[in-house]
């Protein structure tokens, strides 16, 4: 006593419809969530700003670009410098918060790229960059 068979006997028909009642259900519910939800997302408070005619002030950092040969000799801003003239430098711009590019030649020794990041750190720099090429 089966209730449905396999057997070709019965003359029994596949159901071919495809029953959407639960498709339906769950976009209904993800309808109402959406609806429910979308009020949440815009909680903005009306403010009446002031209308102000000013000028935007533009803070960029000061850029300082030195440059390191394989001799050790310093270019600051693309003019030779010295030693002296660099610390120098350094502690002029420092108090408008500086930020050195630094170039180095690949055979310069460590001792000297040492020496400026020394120099740079005594003045009171604190942002520094190491300017590279990408490979060709």
């Amino acid at each position: 006593m089966a209730f449905g068979s396999f057997s070709e006997g019965g003359g029994v028909q596949p159901m071919a419809e495809i029953n959407t009642t639960p498709l339906v259900d769950v976009m209904l519910v993800l309808l109402v969530i959406f609806i429910i939800t979308i009020p949440v997302l815009h909680q903005a408070v009306p403010i009446d700003l002031p209308q102000v005619a000013a000028q935007r002030i533009e803070n960029k950092p000061l850029l300082i670009q030195l440059a390191l040969d394989a001799e050790g000799r310093y270019y600051l801003d693309g003019a030779p410098a010295g030693r002296s003239a660099l610390e120098g430098h350094f502690a002029a711009t420092a108090g408008r918060n500086p930020e050195l590019h630094l170039r180095a030649d690949r055979a310069t020794r460590y001792d000297k790229v040492a020496e400026i990041l020394a120099a740079a750190q005594k003045a009171g720099i604190s942002r520094i960059a190491f300017v590279t090429e990408p490979p060709r």
